[in-house]
C-alpha cells in the first residue's frame, strides 16, 4: 500500500465506481482469483467484467490498500486476492451511501413495490 492511502480515510474513496464496489462484494466472503471474481460479478449483477477491466481495477484497488494479493491453494500461476481491513470498511460505507441512494428512490415512487 503507498503511504498516501495509508492515510486516507475510508470515506475519501466514496463514491466508489460500480466495478470496484462489485470487487469489493466478491471479496467480502472469501478470496477469490480474478476469473472467480468475474464469475460471481457475472451472477449477480448485470454488469459484465472485462480482463482489463478487471486487472485495472485491482491493480488500482491494490495500489489504494483496498484489497490484497495473497498466495492461493494449487496453482501459483493464480492470484488470490482479498479485502484489507481499509477494503472492508470502505466497502460497508459505499453500502450504506448506495443504500440512502436507494431509499431516496423508494420515497419518489421509483422502485414501487420492489424489495
Amino acid at each position: 500500500m503507498n503511504t498516501f492511502a495509508e492515510n486516507r480515510e475510508p470515506g475519501s474513496f466514496l463514491p466508489l465506481t460500480a466495478v470496484q464496489f462489485e470487487i469489493l462484494l466478491s471479496l467480502a466472503e472469501t478470496e477469490r482469483h480474478g476469473y472467480a471474481i468475474m464469475q460471481e460479478v457475472e451472477s449477480r449483477s448485470r454488469l459484465t467484467l472485462l480482463p482489463g477491466t478487471l486487472y485495472r481495477a485491482i491493480g488500482s484497488m491494490l495500489d489504494d490498500g483496498l484489497i490484497e494479493e495473497m498466495d492461493g491453494p494449487g496453482d501459483e500461476r493464480r492470484r488470490y486476492y482479498r479485502l484489507s481491513k481499509l477494503g472492508h470498511q470502505v466497502a460497508a460505507l459505499e453500502a450504506r451511501r448506495v443504500n440512502e441512494q436507494v431509499r431516496a428512490a423508494r420515497a419518489r415512487k421509483l422502485l414501487r413495490g420492489e424489495a
